[in-house]
């Protein structure tokens, strides 16, 4: 049998413009290993947690995919776990999309839509990402707020807090320096092992 590829948009646009990204990615995938390969594609550090679900907002009927809280990964009131479940269980047919939050706190919500399902080419290394634009904004920067307001005390050397800016940049989040938000280099995207960031995660517990 012939192996698939699922190509997807990645849009973060929760801020303008918007940041995305257009990633290809085995067919077999969890969603954990969707998780890695968003994050390395859009250029966040995995400093936090998580989740996928149906609809863009919280409701008792949204289907959530994602890294259970408790010590008993069953509990009713969790998410499904993230490597249990295959991303063909709820991607079908192109046009199909959910969400993607990262980091609760800031509240990057990301619209993940399936462009396509691709028999995979020969010699070409999965995932890769084949088209995107705008950088991420740094780690706990504050959400959108306070992205747009990092951004006007950057664009101002002036500012009374561009001094303490910079160097929170730069002791807090240096991947960022010098911070061009216009920029994208698909060059410097690395993707990492799923399996090996989940050890390193999660390596005194046992994955499915």
């Amino acid at each position: 049998m012939k192996k698939l590829v699922y190509q997807f948009r990645i849009t973060l646009n929760v801020v303008e413009p918007p940041v995305w990204r257009v990633i290809q990615v085995p067919a077999e995938y969890t969603f954990w290993d969707l998780h890695v390969a968003i994050q390395d594609a859009m250029g966040w550090l995995d400093y936090h947690l998580h989740e996928f679900r149906s609809d863009k907002k919280h409701s008792s009927s949204n289907i959530r995919i994602g890294i259970p809280m408790s010590e008993e990964f069953d509990t009713p009131s969790e998410p499904l776990v993230g490597w249990d479940v295959e991303l063909e269980n709820f991607f079908h047919l192109p046009g199909d999309k959910m969400y993607y939050e990262y980091d609760f706190g800031d509240g990057w919500l990301h619209e993940v839509l399936l462009e396509g399902i691709l028999l995979r080419e020969k010699g070409v290394k999965y995932p890769g990402c084949i088209a995107g634009a705008q950088s991420a904004p740094p780690e706990d920067c504050g959400g959108p707020g306070g992205y747009y307001n990092l951004l006007e005390i950057l664009a101002d050397p002036y500012h009374e807090e561009y001094k303490e800016t910079v160097a929170w940049l730069r002791h807090h989040a240096k991947n960022y320096l010098p911070f061009k938000p216009d920029s994208f280099c698909i060059e410097s995207i690395k993707f990492s092992s799923p399996r090996r960031r989940w050890n390193s995660a999660f390596g005194n517990k046992r994955q499915g």
